[in-house]
């Protein structure tokens, strides 16, 4: 049905997809028969402006004609995925073909991209209908082989086998630190993600919201993944105990580090190679550095999609093949001052992202800025666990964000407690003989509850429910159970229900510390 939410989402989209094009910086005006090729993208204003630029000399040397690129910047990959979601279903249940606005999604994890290629369900006249919001490009498998090679980096495919979407570059995540603000504070540069838990810490942490950014959940699913499902929260609980903020942009982190307004922040490992970069180049410095954790990080494809129904499916096509040519891989590694007679190498820019093709590693490896084979870099999980990740922006924002300054307040009275260990380490209550302490570190890493139907309970501390309770609640098995409001989403009812059970656990600490 066509309702007036449904349109205020449908004018909302094109006033989001239309302010980048008013506010992009002022650039020479494109010749009047250039193409038009609009593409939506988290990328940042520098990886815009070289492939933009490239992308328009390559198809002028190949096809004849110049293409002025237009991009939307609407925000994170995660804020893209609900926005197209919205509009495509909205579309539709107006009866409207949806898509037509844009030809490329370009950017973003494989996780963002596969949720894209499944699309959005929509219910019209009582009728189930799945509408597509990507559509699958036409290369051949021959050419695709001699791109790739073989199809797996780690455990994670580089392209989607039935080829909605194509990885353009990998990312990692990892932490990226201020080494004069961490001697200030008496510790050592980070190497791995138990860092981010000393007490010493506390104000110091940068971190970000990962329902607004699908690089950072896939950080935080990595550490769930690499550390174990509750180690891992006892990691990001503390993590966020020590946090100054919660950014919705994965950008501010390493920008803030690298200011001193932070020691140490997640994020993508570009963005922290390219803020360490930046402040070397300013004159400024070494004090910026950046880790992948030894064995403990994921390797992703950022990949780039077809969007349905694109304007200009043709010249989004020669888009994602120029991605995967040698020019544009060298765009993300090579220095911009490469005098090379290949031409080869970003004009203006420095990317530091690591490129996905095999062969830029066995033929140009030297060129590299960053000394990194992002093939020997990745390994492959020994039990992945595939509920993880759904679980993550829910229990992240009920532990940490909704609760924070409870959350602060038990963490100081643990970390003040006259037992707490001096030593380094995440310290748990099987560490613990002092009662007391080890009842305020119980309750501080407990984790929740939640009802199924016939009043049965599962406890999310368990793999198996896990599983149950995300098929019954986040896919709506036991959406006739009475568990939640009908007009409500369960996702933010589950919400709701765990950030009480955190509150009264962290406030129980506070006041038995007498705080």
């Amino acid at each position: 049905m066509f309702t007036p939410s449904r349109i205020a989402v449908l004018v909302c989209f094109v006033a989001l997809l239309g302010i980048p094009f008013v506010f992009r910086p002022a650039e020479p005006p494109p010749p009047a028969d250039a193409l038009r090729l609009i593409i939506i993208t988290p990328h940042n204003e520098q990886i815009r402006y070289e492939f933009a630029r490239a992308f328009d000399r390559w198809h002028y040397e190949n096809y004849g004609d110049r293409v002025n690129v237009i991009y939307s910047v609407p925000g994170g990959t995660s804020e893209i995925r609900r926005m197209l979601f919205a509009q495509f279903t909205a579309a539709t249940e107006a009866g409207y073909a949806p898509g037509g606005d844009a030809d490329l999604v370009f950017g973003g994890g494989s996780y963002e991209h596969t949720q894209l290629k499944r699309g959005v369900r929509v219910s019209v006249g009582g009728e189930e209908i799945d509408v597509p919001i990507t559509t699958p490009v036409k290369f051949s498998d021959r050419w695709l082989d001699e791109m790739y090679g073989e199809n797996v980096i780690g455990d994670t495919r580089l392209y989607d086998p039935e080829k909605y979407w194509f990885g353009t570059a990998l990312s990692g995540f990892g932490i990226v630190y201020n080494r004069d603000s961490l001697a200030q504070l008496g510790l050592a540069e980070p190497m791995y993600w138990e860092d981010l838990c000393d007490p010493k810490l506390r104000g110091w942490v940068a971190l970000v919201n990962p329902g607004q950014s699908g690089s950072i959940t896939t950080a935080f699913d990595t550490i769930l993944q690499r550390r174990g499902w509750e180690q891992g929260w006892r990691i990001l609980r503390r993590a966020a105990a020590n946090a100054r903020y919660f950014s919705a942009s994965a950008l501010k982190p390493p920008t803030d580090v690298s200011q001193g307004q932070a020691a140490m922040g997640v994020c993508i490992d570009f963005f922290g190679r390219y803020q360490a970069q930046a402040i070397v180049a300013a004159g400024r410095g070494d004090r910026v550095g950046y880790v992948d954790p030894p064995g403990a990080t994921t390797i992703d494809p950022d990949p780039i999609s077809m969007l349905h129904n694109a304007p200009n499916p043709e010249l989004a096509k020669r888009f994602i093949e120029f991605c995967l040519t040698e020019d544009a891989q060298a765009l993300w590694q090579f220095r911009a001052d490469d005098d090379a007679p290949d031409g080869f190498g970003p004009e203006r820019f420095e990317l530091r992202r690591l490129p996905i093709l095999r062969s830029m590693y066995a033929t140009h490896f030297d060129r590299m800025i960053d000394q990194v084979n992002a093939f020997e870099l990745a390994a492959p999980l020994d039990d992945p666990h595939p509920d993880f990740r759904a679980f993550v922006a829910t229990m992240f924002a009920a532990l940490a964000m909704d609760t924070h300054q409870d959350l602060v307040r038990a963490w100081e009275a643990i970390v003040t407690h006259p037992q707490y260990p001096k030593t380094g380490g995440i310290i748990t209550a099987a560490d613990i003989d002092d009662p007391e302490l080890r009842r305020m570190l119980e309750q501080f890493d407990a984790l929740p509850e939640i009802p199924g139907p016939d009043g049965a309970m599962y406890s999310m501390a368990d793999l198996d429910d896990l599983r149950l309770v995300r098929a019954g609640w986040l896919r709506g098995e036991w959406s006739n159970a009475g568990l939640w409001h009908r007009e409500a989403a369960p996702a933010d009812e589950m919400r709701r229900r765990f950030g009480r059970f955190f509150r009264s656990q962290y406030q129980q600490i506070a006041q038995a510390a007498g705080r």
